[in-house]
C-alpha cells in the first residue's frame, strides 16, 4: 500500500516497518516452513513469486503490510534490520463498501514468539487501520489448531463469526467502536515516523 511505504510505526518492544524488497530473502526462508505455512495457511511460493508479491503489497491499495522488528535488537544490539527480522503482520482491505479489513499476524521467529511482540503488533496494526485505512470492521481468519492467535484475538474483543470444519479455519469479527479505540489506545499509541 503507498499509504504506509514510507513510514515507520515504533512501539515499545517493537518497531513496524514497510515491506521493501530487502526483505524478502529472509521472509522467503521464513515461508519455507511447514508450520509456518501451515498456521498461515500459505502456500511457499519460489523466491520470484516472492519478490511479485511484496511489490504488489506495496502498490495495491487494498493491501497493507508491515514487518515487525525487534526493537530491542535493532536499536541496542546494533543489529541490522534484517537480523531484527522477527514477523510480520497485514490487513487485506476485503470490502469497500463496510470498509471491512482482515488482519493477520505472524511471529516467524520462534525466539521472539511468548514476548507479547505479536500483541503489541496487532495492537499498531488495529489503531493504523482504524485511524489511517478508516477500516470499520476486523476479521481473523486463523487456523482452528492455531490456539495462541485464537486467544490473542479474543482478548481484543474478536468474537467468532463463523467456523469451517472442511478448511479448518475459524473467522473472529470486531466492529470499530469509541470504547474499544480507547481500550486500544490505553495499550500503545500510535507513533508514527518518516521512513
Amino acid at each position: 500500500m503507498k499509504l504506509n511505504s514510507n513510514i515507520q510505526i515504533m512501539g515499545r518492544n517493537i518497531i513496524l516497518v514497510p515491506y521493501k524488497e530487502r526483505h524478502v530473502p529472509k521472509y522467503h526462508n521464513w515461508m519455507k516452513s511447514e508450520e509456518l505455512q501451515k498456521l498461515t495457511a500459505s502456500e511457499p511460493l519460489t523466491l520470484e513469486e516472492e519478490y511479485k508479491m511484496q511489490k504488489s503489497w506495496q502498490l495495491d491499495d487494498d493491501k497493507c503490510t508491515f514487518i515487525i522488528l525487534d526493537k530491542y535488537a535493532l536499536c541496542e544490539q546494533n543489529s541490522t534490520e534484517i537480523d531484527a527480522m522477527i514477523g510480520d503482520t497485514n490487513i487485506f482491505i476485503t470490502n469497500k463498501d463496510k470498509m471491512l479489513g482482515e488482519i493477520e499476524i505472524m511471529i516467524a521467529e520462534k525466539t521472539a514468539r511468548g514476548k507479547k511482540r505479536g500483541w503489541e503488533a496487532v495492537i499498531l496494526m488495529l489503531l493504523y487501520g482504524i485511524h489511517h485505512i478508516k477500516i470499520n470492521i476486523f476479521e481473523a481468519k486463523i487456523y482452528i489448531g492455531n490456539t495462541v492467535s485464537i486467544s490473542l484475538f479474543e482478548k481484543l474483543g474478536f468474537e467468532e463469526k463463523t467456523r469451517s470444519e472442511i478448511f479448518q479455519e475459524i473467522t473472529l469479527e470486531k466492529i470499530v467502536d469509541e470504547k474499544w479505540i480507547k481500550s486500544l489506545e490505553s495499550n500503545f499509541l500510535l507513533e508514527i515516523q518518516s521512513y
